[in-house]
């Protein structure tokens, strides 16, 4: 009963929400004299959004912006995962990198885009280097809080049974760190499609933040609203599929604790 409340409440509460949101959105375009250059009518942004899903000029771009966002993300963990096992286990390690990571999360990621453009080039590439440099922290971060966070208990009994090394990441650390990780990729994939868009229109590219960049010159405010409209989707849409997983991972580890 108490499962079936929840999850009612976790589809009526962002549903209640996005209701407000939007009604607030049309009272202030319908009473505040504001030009529909600046704050386009809720209705017209979704007839925008319309025409650019039925003439399938939006779908390209899309599939450019989750390509670098998904491979952003992909690089990111890919690098990040190892890096926190190593600040896990090592604590001359930990210390003598943790100040220097501290320090890198001080550069905006669009003062990395010209650097990055001298470096690898326009396209696909560079975008999708920079998506990873903005997901690589999050999940560091999440990823050694969730290792750091396991029982001592459980480390000692896996000693004792005779895991070590490799068989002690992968069969206990692992397992129990995920709902860590999932919460780091959670936020990590947000940041990426970010991290595409601004690259998108730095160093250049055939996604959604092109569109932005061509909308925002003829003054289609209306089309802009409907673009982030779909980076928006894009976004929650991954959160939620995490967020999924990392609530079913949670229960497989609490049915495990409880049948040991």
């Amino acid at each position: 009963m108490r499962s079936d409340t929840a999850a009612v409440r976790r589809f009526v509460a962002p549903a209640f929400l996005g209701l407000l949101l939007i009604g607030g959105w049309w009272l202030t375009a319908r009473v505040s004299g504001v030009s529909a250059a600046l704050l386009p009518h809720p209705g017209a942004v979704l007839v925008r959004l319309g025409e650019l899903i039925g003439s399938g000029e939006l779908w390209p771009y899309l599939r450019v912006t989750l390509v670098e966002a998904l491979g952003g993300s992909a690089l990111g963990v890919a690098v990040a995962l190892p890096l926190a096992v190593l600040i896990h286990r090592s604590r001359w390690f930990s210390d003598a990198v943790q100040p220097f990571l501290g320090a890198t999360q001080a550069i905006p990621a669009i003062a990395l885009a010209p650097l990055l453009a001298l470096w690898i080039g326009y396209g696909l590439w560079p975008v999708m280097v920079l998506c990873a440099l903005m997901v690589f922290f999050p999940i560091l971060i999440a990823a050694v809080l969730g290792l750091r966070g396991i029982d001592h208990a459980i480390i000692d009994a896996a000693h004792m049974d005779g895991a070590g090394g490799a068989d002690l990441l992968f069969q206990v650390e692992a397992p129990l760190a995920l709902p860590s990780v999932l919460a780091g990729l959670k936020n990590g994939f947000a940041l990426s499609v970010t991290g595409a868009v601004v690259g998108e229109m730095v160093l250049g590219g055939q996604g959604l933040g092109t569109i932005l960049t061509v909308q925002r010159d003829a003054v289609d405010t209306a089309g802009m609203f409907a673009t982030i409209l779909v980076l928006c989707a894009l976004a929650a849409t991954a959160y939620s599929l995490i967020n999924l997983w990392e609530r079913r991972s949670r229960i497989i580890d609490s049915l495990r604790r409880s049948s040991e």
